[in-house]
């Protein structure tokens, strides 16, 4: 069966070629205006856009509308609907891409989304643990109470996916639901619950850091291919990340091994113009140090932090990008059509199964996930979500 991204590796860059000159053969012909969805007002996410906006409203003339959403239905619909070209999304891309958790609904299904650029900073996505427990890795875990968000998916398969890291289950630790992220940890510097998935920078872990019980953060051994294993078969956007901000005293000169995915990741519909995808990609390579001090995180777009081997395909312009420069190798072609034809089982599978679908809403998405793990099985892809 072929796994849904190469386990273990991150793409490999040939970092000789970044810093010597490469002729271009295409110019960057972006349009006017363009829009974006991204997160809220007060987040790193706008204020990147903002910042790359910026960049091309000096460097090109094209106006930015940067439209901020709440949650991932307000960021993702206008791509749907396609009133924006670009969405500045969080995890909720990938879950789009596979048709799963909120996406497993009449009014969704897999989008036929393709990523252009993502950013990956210094903080870490982990579980944030009771600095007063002797927790040093996830096996660690075992008999701990461990906080589930209820209606957040993405938090709670962070979540899974660290326990499975150590070998663990839900089973293997006891459940405390939360109606709310910021109440977990509210529950856990009340000595109510042990632990809660976060990034490691969040003002809740700074909170707990704070606090009499202090914080810790598990340890991910970068070099334990099985535990790897268990965690991407979870969650297999995880990558191993050395973390160098965050709460607790995490710092250049006091990383932690963990793990991370980017934040934002840029994504546009796969029909998007050539020249959109082709010219914001060579755009944010070549005028970089316009912008990369212009926002928190924005560091991440750089090309050595890019992971060209992920979980969600490349728009076919980006890839002519990255070829154009040298660094587009046969391996990260190979792994592209992979995705590429994952994506397109995915939607011909939604089409099938729209034609007999239950109306029921529970029934559509039990009957849509069995569809869906169907198709990509018969097509020798690991399901992932089931």
């Amino acid at each position: 069966m072929r796994p849904l991204t190469r386990r273990f590796a991150l793409a490999s860059l040939p970092f000789a070629l970044l810093g010597s000159s490469i002729a271009i053969a295409n110019e960057v012909n972006l349009p006017r205006t363009m829009a974006w969805t991204a997160y809220g007002t007060n987040s790193s996410g706008y204020a990147q856009a903002v910042a790359i906006g910026n960049m091309l409203q000096s460097n090109y003339g094209t106006a930015v509308r940067i439209l901020p959403g709440d949650n991932d239905v307000s960021r993702m619909t206008p791509l749907k609907q396609g009133r924006v070209d670009l969405c500045a999304c969080g995890i909720s891309s990938y879950y789009g891409v596979e048709g799963v958790m909120m996406f497993a609904h009449p009014d969704w299904g897999p989008q036929p989304i393709r990523l252009l650029t993502t950013s990956t900073a210094s903080f870490g996505l982990s579980l944030a643990v009771a600095g007063d427990l002797e927790v040093e890795t996830p096996a660690d875990l075992r008999g701990k109470r461990v906080a589930y968000i209820r209606g957040d998916d993405a938090l709670n398969i962070g979540t899974e996916a660290y326990l499975a890291f150590g070998g663990l289950t839900w089973d293997d630790v006891e459940r405390i639901d939360y109606p709310g992220y910021g109440r977990s940890f509210d529950g856990i510097i009340a000595g109510n619950v042990d632990a809660s998935f976060t990034t490691t920078v969040t003002p809740p872990a700074q909170q707990l850091a704070s606090s009499p019980r202090g914080i810790s953060w598990p340890v991910l051994d970068p070099d334990d291919k099985e535990a790897w294993e268990r965690m991407q078969t979870v969650a297999p956007y995880f990558r191993p990340h050395v973390v160098t901000s965050g709460a607790g005293g995490i710092s250049a000169d006091n990383p932690v091994d963990s793990a991370s995915y980017p934040y934002p990741i840029v994504v546009g519909n796969a029909d998007l113009d050539d020249d959109i995808a082709y010219g914001l990609i060579r755009a944010l390579q070549d005028n970089y140090d316009d912008y990369k001090d212009n926002a928190p995180g924005a560091v991440g777009y750089a090309l050595e932090y890019q992971d060209l081997q992920w979980v969600i395909p490349f728009h076919d312009a980006v890839v002519d990008y990255y070829e154009e420069i040298g660094v587009w190798t046969d391996e990260m072609q190979a792994h592209q059509e992979a995705l590429v034809e994952r994506q397109q089982v995915l939607l011909n599978a939604w089409s099938a199964f729209l034609e007999d679908a239950p109306s029921d809403e529970d029934a559509f998405r039990e009957a849509w996930m069995s569809a869906r793990a169907a198709a990509l099985t018969n097509a020798g892809f690991d399901p992932v979500f089931e």
